[in-house]
C-alpha cells in the first residue's frame, strides 16, 4: 500500500474483497469495441458492467460490505436488516445482496429517482421508503432508522468496504489489458472513481484515471475545487446516478478522488444524449445516462485518446425506456441544429 493514498483501504482489502464477493458478483467482460476503435484512432475498451445482476457496478461494494459485516458479527446483528439511501443502483445493488444473503433491507430514495428503478428494488423483496427531495434528505431517514430500529447502514460509496468491493472493477480491467493508457468512469461519490484509482496508482501508474462529472449538480467536483464536502442543488439528468452529495461529513472517498484522480470532464445532457444513442445503435447496448459520460466527454471535449488504449466503464443499464426517448429526442434536435 502507498501509504500517501488516503481513503482506508489498502491493495490487501482489494483482493479479500474480490475472494469475498465472487459467489455474489460476475467478473464482467471486457470487451474491444471495432466501431469506437476505428473512430478514434484508438484501441477502446468497455467494461460491461452494465452485465452485473444486478444491473450496475454497484452490487461490488455492496456485496463485500454486508458478508464482510455477517463474517465480523454473524446474523443476529443483523437480524433487523440493513437500511441505504440511494439514487437508485445502489439500493437495488444492497437489496439484491441482503436477499442473496438472507438479510431484511430498506432503501431510501429521493422523489428524483426514476420509477423504474423503485420498481426494480421492490421486485427485489426490499422495503422502499420515498423520503423527501434530494439524497440528503434520504441519509437523515437512514440515521433516524439506525437509531430507533436497530438497522445497519450500508453507505453508497463512503466507506473502505464499498470502496473495496468497487476497486474490484479495477483489478479486472488491469488482468485484461496490463498496457491501459486511459480508464474514464462517471464521478459522483466517489466510490467507484477512488477504488480505480487506488488500484491503478498502485498497479499501474502510467494509466491516466478520467473522472467524468455532470455540468449541473457536480458535487464531488465542486467539494474537489472547495476543499472541502459542499452541498450543491440536485437537477433531474439523463445521468441521474451521477445526482447526489457526497456527504458533508465525508471521510475517505473526497481525500481518495483528489490523490488518484489524474483529469476530469463535465459533460452537458446534449452529450449524453448522443452517448447513449451511439452505444446503442452501434453496441447494441442500452444504458443508462451514467454509463454513457466517458464517451460523451470524448467526443464533447475532442479528448486526444489516437493512438492510446483506453477503456470506458460502463456502469449500468438501469434505465427507463421513456429516459431514453428522452435522450433519442434531444440528440435528434442537437443533430438538427
Amino acid at each position: 500500500m502507498n501509504p500517501e493514498l488516503p481513503g482506508g483501504v489498502t491493495l490487501a482489502d482489494v483482493w479479500q474483497a474480490r475472494r469475498r464477493i465472487r459467489a455474489q458478483a460476475d467478473n464482467t467482460p471486457l470487451r474491444y469495441s471495432p466501431y469506437l476503435s476505428q473512430r478514434y484512432d484508438a484501441k477502446v475498451w468497455l467494461k460491461l458492467e452494465n452485465l452485473q445482476p444486478s444491473g450496475a457496478f454497484k452490487l461490488r461494494g455492496a456485496s463485500n460490505m454486508i458478508a464482510a459485516l455477517l463474517e465480523q458479527y454473524g446474523p443476529q446483528r443483523l437480524q433487523a436488516g440493513v437500511i441505504t439511501a440511494s439514487t437508485g443502483n445502489h439500493g437495488r445493488a444492497v437489496a439484491w445482496a441482503a436477499r442473496e444473503l438472507g438479510i431484511p433491507a430498506t432503501v431510501c430514495l429521493s422523489s428524483l429517482v426514476p420509477a423504474n428503478k423503485v420498481a426494480a428494488i421492490e421486485a427485489l423483496g426490499a422495503e422502499v421508503c420515498r423520503c423527501g427531495d434530494s439524497q440528503d434528505e434520504a441519509f437523515e431517514t437512514v440515521d433516524e432508522r439506525v437509531t430507533s430500529r436497530g438497522q445497519v447502514a450500508i453507505p453508497p460509496f463512503d466507506h473502505p468496504l464499498i470502496i473495496a468491493g468497487q476497486s474490484t472493477l479495477a483489478l479486472e480491467i488491469l488482468e485484461a489489458r496490463p498496457q491501459l493508457d486511459m480508464v474514464f468512469a462517471g464521478l459522483s461519490g466517489g466510490g467507484l472513481l477512488g477504488g480505480i484509482g487506488l488500484v491503478m496508482k498502485q498497479l499501474s501508474p502510467r494509466t491516466e484515471v478520467v473522472g467524468v462529472s455532470l455540468s449541473d449538480g457536480a458535487a464531488m467536483w465542486r467539494s474537489l475545487q472547495a476543499g472541502k464536502p459542499v452541498s450543491v442543488p440536485e437537477t433531474p439528468s439523463l445521468a441521474d446516478s451521477l445526482g447526489g452529495g457526497i456527504g458533508l461529513d465525508n471521510r475517505h472517498t473526497l481525500a481518495l478522488v483528489r490523490a488518484t484522480m489524474d483529469s476530469h470532464y463535465q459533460v452537458p445532457e446534449a452529450a449524453i444524449a448522443r452517448a447513449m444513442v451511439t452505444l446503442l445503435e452501434q453496441e447494441k447496448m442500452l444504458l443508462e445516462g451514467a454509463a454513457a459520460v466517458g464517451l460523451a466527454a470524448i467526443e464533447h471535449h475532442r479528448i486526444p485518446i489516437a493512438g492510446k488504449e483506453v477503456a470506458l466503464v460502463l456502469s449500468g443499464n438501469n434505465v427507463a425506456l421513456e429516459t431514453f426517448d428522452r435522450a433519442r429526442q434531444e440528440q435528434a434536435q442537437d443533430a438538427d441544429l
